[in-house]
């Protein structure tokens, strides 16, 4: 199927979760994560009207981003390498894996402007994921507190794999109240407005959690 057509399918089921939740479909937005397709895939998906692109590792974005340039809005979602973030952090409009100091101190050090981060929670405490406990989120972004190049604009998270739906929302929700609580806070640096929440499987759930961003790969853009 034509990436315009899975655009379509998920504009609609957008729309629905929206209508459920009571929300604006102009709240969400998509995120195409291209690193398992072409860079000719690549360059449909943003002829299909999709501005946003993500990779997650640093060799896989830097060979699309010198073929594709700034005809996308680039997003890194991946474990950002301390050592490589000189390699991405001046060419990406936010980096949605922040979640420990070290890579903190290299965005403040190779930054040439301010940039827009996610701070990863691993909300359902996997050994397999990265991110921060959740007890640990509100700690960390009271450190950034003095890193001038950083902005906090919400916090991301991946679900668990399981088909158990409650489980699915109720990490979802957490993250959402976690967001709710920093917001709060009134943190110039961080206002946390945003939710980095759903993927091809399960973004439908995320959208009617708060979602605000989904990074949508086999879905929209194929294998």
């Amino acid at each position: 199927m034509r990436i315009r057509e899975n655009l379509q399918a998920i504009q609609d089921h957008i729309q629905e979760a929206c209508k459920k939740s009571g929300r604006q479909t102009n709240e969400i937005t998509i995120i195409a994560v291209t690193k398992y397709v072409t860079i000719e895939r690549a360059k449909e998906a943003i002829e299909s009207g999709i501005i946003h692109l993500a990779e997650n590792r640093t060799d896989g974005f830097l060979e699309k981003y010198e073929e594709i340039k700034d005809d996308a809005k680039w997003h890194f979602i991946g474990t950002l390498q301390s050592r490589k973030t000189r390699d991405v952090v001046n060419k990406v409009v936010a980096i949605h894996s922040l979640d420990r100091k070290s890579l903190a101190k290299e965005i403040e050090k190779r930054a040439e402007k301010r940039v827009d981060c996610f701070v990863q929670v691993n909300v359902s405490e996997e050994e397999s994921k990265h991110g921060l406990a959740v007890k640990d989120v509100i700690p960390f972004i009271k450190h950034l507190e003095n890193y001038e190049k950083i902005r906090v604009v919400g916090l991301m998270t991946m679900a668990p794999h399981t088909d158990d739906e409650d489980e699915i929302r109720r990490v979802f929700r957490k993250l959402r109240q976690l967001r709710d609580d920093v917001r709060s806070m009134n943190l110039p640096y961080a206002p946390c407005l945003y939710l980095s929440m759903g993927m091809s499987n399960d973004y439908k759930i995320a959208i009617e959690e708060g979602a605000t961003h989904i990074r949508i790969g086999s879905r929209l853009v194929g294998q």
